[in-house]
């Protein structure tokens, strides 16, 4: 069992960056690819970034690459998603989760975090 709690959304102008932390409890979390996922209302949860266990493969959605990256600290337990040039389409709640498998598709992910609202202003 893998438990995820995601921080550090918030309110930021166009333009601006923010970074998200998500911590995993247990001691398993280096065994796990590690996925940011963002579900703005009325639209279907999608992929934003993957990070695999040892952080030696990412992968990024066409819509934030260049300006959005991930990267871990597995002896923190931690998945970041650093994020600059913001803009208001990224307004969404964004989920941390966890899968063994090497996929982008979010129903193969098992474990997911709380979210962490994140609204850019224009």
């Amino acid at each position: 069992q893998v438990q995820l709690v995601e921080s550090g959304g918030g309110l930021v102008q166009a333009g601006g960056s923010l970074r998200l932390s998500c911590v995993a409890s247990g001691r398993t979390f280096s065994s796990y690819i590690m996925g940011w996922f963002r579900q703005a209302p009325g639209k279907d949860r999608e992929f934003v970034a993957l990070i695999t266990q040892s952080g030696g493969i990412t992968s990024y959605a066409d819509a934030v690459k260049g300006r959005f990256t991930i990267s871990r600290d597995n002896a923190k337990n931690t998945v970041y998603l650093q994020m600059n040039s913001l803009k208001p389409e990224d307004t969404a709640v964004y989920y941390c989760a966890a899968t063994q498998i090497l996929t982008i598709v979010n129903k193969e992910y098992d474990y997911w975090g709380q979210g962490t609202q994140v609204t850019v202003s224009s």
